[in-house]
């Protein structure tokens, strides 16, 4: 069995290799794996065409700086696909770049696609559906109330779980260790996490700061915490040097490991509250079981569109799987420091409220289950007529 995969970022290849790994496991002959990939798709077994961060670039300024050398790549990943003729192509997230793959390859062989991560259509721009179904067969849906969006447009969905439901997760002896080395004791902790790009960086991390310190004014005891993502590192350190009351950043980039993952994992369980960016952390949040506050802001523009395109009352993942409104959110013109500091205030007064809401968000997402690979592994198979073992 030959199957040709894409993936052009860090999700989309930890997605890739999980996939491959339950291929491995779960198809009744032999599987060969080709296609673009990164470190762990290349360790699970698949020769890459080129390197993935080739097609890793995203923001409209940089797809047009780079359009001519994408639209080479595209074209020569859809060559390889027709010369090699697998039996099944999966493409990974990164719709701009694969959604363009599989017209080509749709246009000239009868190639079975499957896309893995269903578009935000419930969210906005609902009509992207539609024009998936033209070139994709089947799509490996990673929340539980996407399948109904992609099958009205006609297209095979399994929604197969969500890879953070298999995250490791710190216990109590890692927290303990953790608040040990870093001289937090018994204090109150807040986590602050102001997302991973820089655009993201600049915008929110001076709202955060006033939030910040309001709550500090509030509660004088609480400790602040901010994980950085690895390519921000620098500037969130940057950014928080002026801030009245200093948070703790744990940087991933010093080779001692003292801001690596395992610190990651022991902050967000010791965490009291977070104060978080709109998007998938709030499920990493969830997974630790620390309350939240989801605050978020764009540019004037960006605001206006998505304002007017917006199809649901919440964008917190959370608030969407569990079909609650449990975490407060603030977004756009509502991202000011003196609410999203009550709001964060008042959980840390009652974080038990969204228990119940987040742990219902991790059984929807699978947790307790078969993995996520395995399942799309045995979903990919059953829409090729194959028997998983």
């Amino acid at each position: 069995m030959r199957v040709f995969l894409i993936a052009g970022e860090a999700s989309g290849d930890r997605l890739g290799a999980a996939l491959m790994r339950g291929l491995s496991e779960a198809a009744p002959e032999p599987v060969s794996f080709t296609g673009i990939g990164g470190t762990g798709m290349t360790a699970a077994g698949l020769e890459s065409l080129f390197p993935m961060d080739e097609i890793s670039i995203m923001g409209i300024g940089e797809i047009l700086k780079e359009y001519r050398a994408l639209k080479r790549r595209i074209r020569e990943t859809a060559e390889a696909i027709l010369a090699q003729k697998p039996d099944v192509v999966v493409t990974i997230d990164l719709p701009e770049f694969n959604l363009r793959v599989a017209e080509l390859v749709k246009a000239r062989s009868d190639i079975r696609i499957v896309h893995y991560v269903a578009p935000t259509v419930w969210a906005w721009r609902p009509k992207r559906a539609v024009k998936m179904a033209r070139h994709i067969d089947q799509v490996l849906a990673l929340l539980p109330f996407e399948p109904p969006y992609m099958e009205a447009a006609g297209m095979r969905c399994d929604f197969v779980g969500h890879p953070v439901v298999t995250d490791p997760q710190a216990d109590a002896a890692e927290v303990a260790a953790f608040r040990e080395a870093r001289g937090l004791g018994e204090a109150p902790l807040c986590l602050v996490l102001p997302g991973s790009r820089r655009s993201e960086i600049a915008r929110l991390l001076p709202v955060f700061g006033e939030v910040v310190a309001r709550m500090a004014e509030k509660r004088p005891d609480l400790r602040f915490v901010l994980p950085a993502a690895h390519g921000v590192a620098g500037a969130v350190e940057a950014a928080v040097a002026d801030w009245p009351v200093a948070p703790l950043v744990l940087d991933p980039r010093g080779a001692d490991g003292s801001g690596g993952p395992e610190a990651k994992r022991a902050a967000f369980a010791a965490a009291d509250v977070a104060l978080a960016a709109s998007g998938t952390v709030s499920l990493e949040l969830a997974a630790a079981a620390t309350p939240m506050v989801i605050a978020y802001d764009m540019n004037w523009l960006s605001r206006q569109i998505i304002g007017r395109m917006l199809l649901t009352d919440t964008v917190t993942l959370v608030n969407l799987v569990s079909e609650t409104r449990s975490v407060p959110e603030f977004i756009g013109k509502d991202c000011r420091p003196r609410p999203v500091a009550e709001a964060a205030l008042a959980v840390l007064e009652a974080p038990k409220a969204q228990d119940a809401a987040m742990a219902l968000t991790m059984e929807r997402l699978g947790k307790g289950g078969d993995h996520p690979g395995l399942r799309a592994a045995r979903a990919v198979l059953d829409g090729l007529g194959l028997a998983a073992r």
